[in-house]
């Protein structure tokens, strides 16, 4: 059996919601009408009393020989023109001098008088007999004494009538309120039901478990931007890999400092804090739906790499140069002339050996010789001269390999683009590593460019520059730009003492 849909039961609930309170402003009203038209009916009544106790000619009538046959006229002219029931009035023992029906004159009066013999009005419901009435009875006074009594009343059945009258309109008011309610509860309701896709409770929280559960298991970052540019959505990676705060959503872009990093539609690389992020963005009828990747790792790795696969190229490049010297070492001795086959063979010999002792014999850092043999190759075939300072000296002193890669690499790379000469000194003392690469060309515009991750290009690379400045802020250098020459400095790890070490 399939569970009633949210929007069915808040149908129901809503038009329970309506029926009761209409049902319950029906039945207030009614009570508050039942006291305001007894109230309404003994006002009446005690001020019609308190009128024809007041008129002259009820003493007149009074003090004549026969006060019911003036009497009965007046209090029934009195009576129809007011409305009233009945216009009793009495002697002070209570016996009739006027009735509505002229039998019960000279009868006694049905009701209790002992507070108007007492000098005061009073009102009260009591059963008479023209049945239940609201009823006032007030004394008549001549030179201070009380000489008679004058009661009016309105009948019970009369005020029902009246009460009848008002639920009719009542009844109207609240069938046309249930009516409207109905109809807006079945608007909403339906309204609701396109939203909610006539899910119900259950499947609802299922769903909102799964998306909270998805969310913050994934890995990737993930933003809903709102096309007015607030951040709807943002999951745990997302605030992690962008430094968001916790109540990030809600805000707008700008007041995070979004906007630059968002922009755009196709995929592009951005660098966050310390961090290279993939951020790829799409549009949806919701907004603006945003991915965001790690690729700081990537790129490390990338560059490593990039840096191997340039010392293979440049490997290549030079057994490919080898045999062709060769070639021309052979023909040399085949065609007699052998001085000169040595020379020339000796002389190619002689000059690569010279470099590499000299990059190995100061570079003692593996990774970081082999690039600088690859790059001074690379120069050479670019046109450019790479040149390693006569007083370079580095030994392995525990920094990562990648991040000197990145950082000598990439310097290495801009410097061979923008000049035809580059000239690298490596070298460290107790505290810290040198690490200077200078060339001849017009120098750096731009010193903001590491921070910014700044390029001139528009092929979608120029990250060098960015990626040299996280890596020294990862190692927790400087980095010192003056023109074309780039200084970096880099605080050598404290390592654990030997003695320490075998201790352990």
């Amino acid at each position: 059996m399939r569970r009633w849909s949210l929007a069915g039961q808040m149908l129901v609930l809503q038009l329970l919601v309506v029926l009761v309170t209409a049902t319950g402003g029906a039945v207030l009203a009614l009570v508050q009408a039942h006291d305001l038209l007894t109230h309404e009916a003994r006002s009446t009544a005690e001020a019609v009393a308190v009128a024809v106790a007041t008129t002259p000619e009820v003493l007149e009538a009074l003090d004549g020989p026969d006060p019911s046959a003036r009497l009965q006229p007046l209090a029934e002219g009195i009576r129809k023109s007011t409305g009233v029931d009945f216009i009793t009035i009495m002697k002070t023992d209570g016996t009739r001098y006027t009735h509505p029906n002229p039998a019960e004159i000279g009868r006694k009066f049905r009701g209790n008088i002992g507070p108007a013999l007492a000098g005061r009005t009073f009102t009260e419901t009591y059963t008479g007999t023209l049945g239940p009435s609201e009823r006032a009875v007030t004394p008549v006074f001549s030179d201070g004494r009380v000489v008679a009594l004058v009661s009016a009343g309105i009948t019970v059945e009369r005020v029902s009538g009246w009460l009848r009258d008002r639920l009719a309109w009542g009844g109207f008011i609240v069938a046309l309120a249930l009516g409207l309610g109905g109809a807006g509860t079945w608007l909403v309701t339906a309204r609701l039901r396109r939203q909610t896709h006539g899910l119900g409770p259950v499947e609802l929280g299922r769903i909102h478990d799964h998306h909270d559960a998805i969310l913050h298991a994934v890995r990737e970052g993930l933003l809903l931007i709102g096309k007015d540019g607030t951040l709807t959505l943002c999951n745990d990676a997302a605030r992690h890999l962008l430094g968001l705060p916790d109540d990030a959503e809600g805000r707008n872009v700008a007041e995070l400092g979004l906007t630059d990093v968002l922009a755009g539609e196709d995929e592009r690389v951005h660098l966050v804090g310390d961090r290279v992020l993939a951020v790829n963005s799409a549009a949806s009828r919701l907004g603006t739906v945003v991915t965001v990747r790690d690729h700081t790792e990537l790129q490390a790795l990338s560059g490593q790499l990039d840096a191997e696969r340039g010392f293979a190229d440049t490997l290549r490049a030079a057994a490919h140069e080898a045999a062709n010297r060769l070639h021309t070492v052979i023909t040399l001795v085949e065609l007699g002339r052998t001085e000169q086959a040595v020379a020339l063979g000796t002389a190619e010999l002689r000059a690569a050996q010279e470099l590499t002792d000299r990059v190995v014999g100061s570079v003692r850092e593996p990774v970081l010789a082999a690039l600088l043999l690859g790059k001074s190759a690379e120069a050479a075939e670019r046109g450019s001269e790479l040149v390693i300072s006569e007083d370079s000296e580095l030994d392995d002193l525990g920094l990562d390999p990648r991040e000197l890669v990145t950082i000598v690499g990439n310097l290495i790379d801009n410097a061979i683009e923008a000049a035809t000469r580059v000239e690298v000194h490596l070298s460290a003392d107790d505290q810290e590593v040198l690490i200077r690469v200078a060339d001849n060309g017009p120098g750096l515009a731009d010193p903001a460019a590491f921070a910014k991750g700044w390029t001139t290009k528009g092929d979608g690379r120029g990250l060098g520059l960015a990626l040299v400045g996280q890596a020294v802020r990862r190692l927790d250098g400087t980095i010192d730009v003056q023109g074309s020459v780039f200084t970096v400095r880099l605080p050598i790890p404290a390592r654990p003492h030997p003695d320490r070490e075998g201790a352990r």
